[in-house]
């Protein structure tokens, strides 16, 4: 693998050499696909064929391909999505404590703010009727 190429590169020489609205197109779906796959062109090859390609794009996607395993970044798998789940922390009982505090004032500051509404439209129903 070179450690200098990226699928990414190879697709913007491409762009480069294959300026037309169809290649353009076939790139773009290639592009969204990766983004799909976790970078994985192998596996993006393999939903694409599923799919219909514009005019021309058959072609190009096998270009793709060659220049895609000649560098040796065809079949890169980066492993699980770090981002997937976040990792869980134990809580101690001082955080569970400040939680628990901002959870009742919390409770306090709602409450009071219904008084207030509460006393509020007490105070200006009386003085309309009286």
């Amino acid at each position: 693998m070179n450690p200098d190429v990226s699928v990414y590169g190879i697709i913007a020489d491409l762009r480069r050499e294959h300026p037309t609205p169809a290649a353009m197109q076939t790139l773009d779906m290639v592009m969204a696909e990766l983004g799909r796959t976790r970078d994985n062109l192998k596996e993006t090859v393999g939903k694409l064929d599923a799919q219909a390609l514009p005019p021309g794009g058959k072609p190009l996607l096998e270009e793709l391909v060659e220049r895609a395993r000649k560098d040796g970044v065809y079949d890169v798998d980066y492993g699980p999505d770090p981002y997937d789940k976040a990792a869980l922390e134990p809580l101690d009982e001082g955080t569970a404590g400040i939680g628990a505090l901002l959870a009742l004032s919390s409770v306090v500051g709602i409450a009071l703010a219904i008084a207030a509404v509460v006393v509020g439209l007490n105070a200006i129903l009386n003085q309309a009727s009286g």
